[in-house]
């Protein structure tokens, strides 16, 4: 079923003509830049990505959709265990992915545009991987207790890739068994052959988490019967060894996932849970210096399949309030538990996407911007540090197709929210309905001025805004809902061969009505606003 509610936005139409017909609808609603008050702040690097480590070593990741994989997922999956895969999962949901080229200069161009970021390097695999500390080539079988390796060489292009696109580094270690003395207890010599090598070559961890996704934690590689006991213990060995090796560095924590709204509506996916953060928050006490969590709405079909075969998301409900709202209700999940066991200290969301399993088929269409820019306004209005893609350029959340590194509809949304919003979180006074949202920040680079993001959800008709100062709009549109093609202002954006990208340039406007054609994301800057905020 191909979601086709939206045809060639005109240029004339995006112009500011009203076209009437017979099902055509205009609401009015009004924007007070000069008067919207801060509700909050947020990281200059609000908008970051995550590059999993083991796309910097190279290995079995999530595999991409194909006649094959969805004749695979239609039967009873057998589960079964792989070298270099999540313990318990099906291998036939991964395929092999050479190390990515961290020096392509395209993939360089394309990232330093969302520059300031974060690039955190971790996910499940790093629980797992071995630092080969020397200079040879990688090594053909991990030492024992470990699943992957990750050379000199490797970290070296990531802390390269880390200079060259303004992207300070987030990490976590190993902590598998082979990280572990005879007693089960995490030892910190991996983890310091890492950070001393770091430093060694002139890069610098901002910030890390101990593991991935604790609540996870056997399926992540943490030994058998792993408990909160047991994470407290090594949190607590972990920070003293942080402090110091790297005082500096931002310990997050605890990075949990899976709590709040279950990640596989109607069933399996609780089965999957081993731990849960409060219990973890309670052990571990205050060693964190931020709150970091992560989200996924759902789990796609590569694993919805195999653990509930009607559970999962249809991109016919993509648009939804319920679908939107997954996303503040987790916040607020762990916003309590922050308040009660970190209060006062700031809330990060390392790792998201459109669904977990490398997403959905259609986590690399149009219709995913909308979920990915309400998140990201919406968690900003909660002063949420930072957001994480997973992932750069892999699997079908990735901003970027991972084999030609064109830019899907989400990098052009991320690109556009870096241009035009500053840090400073405004309230807009506009209440969001289930086809309109309405966000707003301060004007990036801009003293006094303001940004708004504007998204009409309705599928048929327009509405409007009215504005009382001139500006400029940029729009986002596609000829349906599930292409990867995208238009800014009536014009296809697309990047030269070498990863340049167009002239991102907005529409003027005039104080008065601006219309918001169907389905369409507007991002509005007012530079004369004088909003004493923005100042």
């Amino acid at each position: 079923m191909r979601c086709t509610g939206l045809v060639t936005i005109s240029r004339a139409l995006l112009a500011g003509v009203l076209l009437v017909g017979p099902n055509v609808v205009s609401e009015q609603t009004a924007l007070q830049p000069q008067k919207m008050p801060a509700i909050g702040q947020v990281d200059p690097r609000f908008v970051s990505y995550n590059i999993e480590a083991v796309e910097v070593t190279g290995g079995r990741f999530w595999k991409p959709y194909s006649a094959e994989l969805e004749s695979r997922l239609t039967e009873s999956a057998q589960k079964k265990t792989s070298e270099n895969a999540p313990a318990g999962m099906d291998p036939s949901l991964f395929q092999y992915r050479p190390p990515i080229d961290l020096k392509n200069p395209r993939l360089r161009k394309l990232a330093a545009a969302l520059g300031p970021a974060y690039v955190r390097v971790s996910g499940t695999w790093m629980n797992g991987t071995h630092f080969q500390n020397d200079d040879q080539p990688a090594q053909q079988t991990p030492p024992k207790g470990f699943r992957g390796v990750m050379t000199r060489s490797q970290w070296k292009g990531v802390v390269d890739f880390s200079h060259a696109v303004g992207a300070d580094i987030v990490t976590s270690v190993a902590i598998s068994d082979g990280t572990r003395d005879q007693n089960g207890v995490w030892m910190p010599n991996e983890a310091k052959a890492f950070f001393d090598y770091t430093k060694q070559i002139g890069g610098r961890i901002a910030a890390t988490e101990f593991m991935n996704e604790p609540t996870f934690a056997v399926i992540g590689g943490a030994p058998q019967g792993y408990d909160a006991a047991a994470f407290a213990r090594d949190t607590k060995a972990f920070r003293s060894f942080l402090r110091s090796e790297s005082p500096d560095a931002i310990f997050l924590g605890p990075g949990s996932v899976g709590e709040g709204v279950s990640l596989v509506p109607g069933g399996g996916g609780s089965k999957l849970q081993t731990l849960n953060t409060e219990d973890l928050m309670k052990a571990a006490g205050p060693v964190f210096d931020a709150f970091s969590y992560h989200f996924y709405g759902t789990v796609s079909r590569r694993c919805t399949a195999t653990l509930e075969p009607k559970a999962g998301m249809r991109a016919e409900e993509a648009l939804s309030s319920e679908w939107f709202e997954r996303n503040i209700t987790v916040e607020a999940f762990y916003a309590k538990l922050r308040d009660a066991y970190l209060p006062g200290k700031d809330m990060w969301l390392t790792e998201t996407g459109e669904a977990a399993c490398g997403g959905d088929q259609w986590a690399a269409d149009f219709i995913d911007s909308f979920r990915y820019l309400n998140q990201l306004g919406a968690l900003a209005q909660k002063s949420v540090k930072t957001v994480m893609q997973n992932t750069l350029a892999s699997s079908d959340y990735g901003l970027l197709d991972e084999e030609t590194l064109e830019p899907r509809p989400n990098y052009w949304a991320a690109l556009l929210w870096k241009k035009t919003m500053g840090s400073r979180v405004l309230d807009p006074g506009i209440k969001p309905t289930a086809t309109l949202k309405v966000f707003a920040q301060c004007m990036k680079d801009s003293k006094g001025g303001v940004s708004a993001l504007v998204m009409n959800l309705d599928r048929s008709s327009q509405q409007s805004l009215e504005v009382p100062l001139a500006g400029e709009r940029y729009t986002l549109s596609a000829p349906d809902l599930l292409s990867k093609a995208v238009s800014l202002n009536g014009e296809a954006l697309k990047v030269a061969e070498d990863g340049t990208l167009p002239a991102i340039k907005g529409q003027q406007i005039e104080a008065g009505k601006l219309v918001l054609p169907p389905l369409t994301i507007t991002f509005v800057t007012i530079p004369k606003a004088e909003n004493p905020s923005c100042k």
